[in-house]
């Protein structure tokens, strides 16, 4: 069921940037809800599964979009395994770890992408426009980080998304019953 979930949650996320937050744009800004998930994860899962769910998710969002393929599975990867690295020194119960977490994979992220499309690109240009979205951006995923981490932190907790040794636990007392 975990796994089914993990993999439901960037479909459901891309779907939700691109029918419901599509006509709730913050000057043309969508929210980025499956960096979101990506950071998330990293953060209870640690850098080397959050950088491979990071860039899982940025394929399929890549995919999805259908511009330059590889460039937010790559920003992704690199964004989830920065935040994972943060995954053993910060108190995860509290509200701000999530908030402060997804600000900083929002500024990260975008700079890896600016600089992945510049160098696919060859130089495009730079605008002021793009500070500005980039500033939006943060808003907006800031603003949706709150409720999304409280059911993340549940989910892993009492839920759906629940791992480690209690689960484990409880796998080896049903195959000692068989």
């Amino acid at each position: 069921m975990r796994y089914f979930v993990l993999t439901l949650l960037p479909i459901m996320a891309l779907f939700l940037q691109s029918t419901f937050f599509s006509f709730y744009s913050i000057n043309g800004v969508i929210p980025d809800l499956v960096l979101i998930f990506a950071v998330f994860f990293a953060l209870f899962n640690g850098p080397v599964r959050g950088a491979f769910y990071g860039y899982l998710c940025g394929l399929l969002e890549d995919l999805f979009l259908g511009r330059l393929i590889g460039v937010n599975a790559l920003a992704k990867a690199l964004t989830a395994y920065i935040i994972g690295r943060l995954q053993g020194t910060v108190f995860k119960e509290n509200l701000m770890v999530g908030v402060l977490g997804v600000f900083l994979a929002t500024v990260v992220n975008s700079f890896l992408v600016l600089i992945l499309n510049l160098a696919w690109l060859n130089g495009a240009f730079l605008s002021l426009n793009i500070l500005k979205m980039v500033a939006w951006q943060i808003v907006y995923n800031i603003f949706l980080a709150i409720p999304v981490y409280i059911w993340y932190y549940k989910a892993v907790h009492f839920g759906v998304l629940k791992q480690g040794e209690e689960r484990i636990n409880e796998i080896i007392q049903i195959r000692k019953k068989t």
